[in-house]
Formats: C-alpha cells, sequence, structure tokens
C-alpha cells in the first residue's frame, strides 16, 4: 500500500481511537488503537518526512495518557496525517 493510503486508514482509525475515548469506551478506543498500530507498521519510514516520523513515534504515548487527554491527542493525529494523504 502507498504511504498516502495508509496514512488515510491511520488518521479513520486514530479518529475512532478519539470517539470511543470521548464517549467512555476504553475498549473500543483500545481496538482501533491496535489497528492504528498496525497501520503505522506499514508505512514505508523512508518517504516520510521528519515532522511526520514525530508524530508517528509519539503514537504510543496514547496509552499512557488519561481518557481526555488520550482522545484529543488521538484527534489531533488524526487531522496531521489526514492532511499528509491528501498532499
Amino acid at each position: 500500500m502507498e504511504n498516502k493510503a495508509i496514512f488515510g486508514a491511520l488518521a479513520m482509525d486514530l479518529k475512532r481511537v478519539a470517539l470511543g475515548y470521548f464517549r467512555g469506551s476504553t475498549s473500543t478506543a483500545e481496538i482501533f488503537f491496535e489497528e492504528a498500530l498496525k497501520r503505522k507498521s506499514e508505512l514505508n519510514e523512508k518517504e516520510i518526512e521528519s515532522y511526520l516520523l514525530k508524530f508517528l513515534s509519539r503514537m504510543g504515548d496514547l496509552r499512557k495518557e488519561k481518557a481526555e487527554k488520550a482522545a484529543e491527542d488521538a484527534l489531533l493525529y488524526s487531522t496531521i496525517f489526514q492532511n499528509a494523504s491528501q498532499t
């Protein structure tokens, strides 16, 4: 899969993570977070700009955060990765 398509799928998974946390459904958020990590591993990192690599490396921190902060960060990353999928 091309990186742009993977970034699009990653963005959707992270959006679902954010919605899960906002709605109080931690189990749903965790399921989609696992999917997001799988998408991340599919990326060809040699072709990714450095600022995106920085955000990708911070994705794992979502698990350590409280639900509200994790939801906000997941939504932020989702928007950034969605933009990357369209450029």
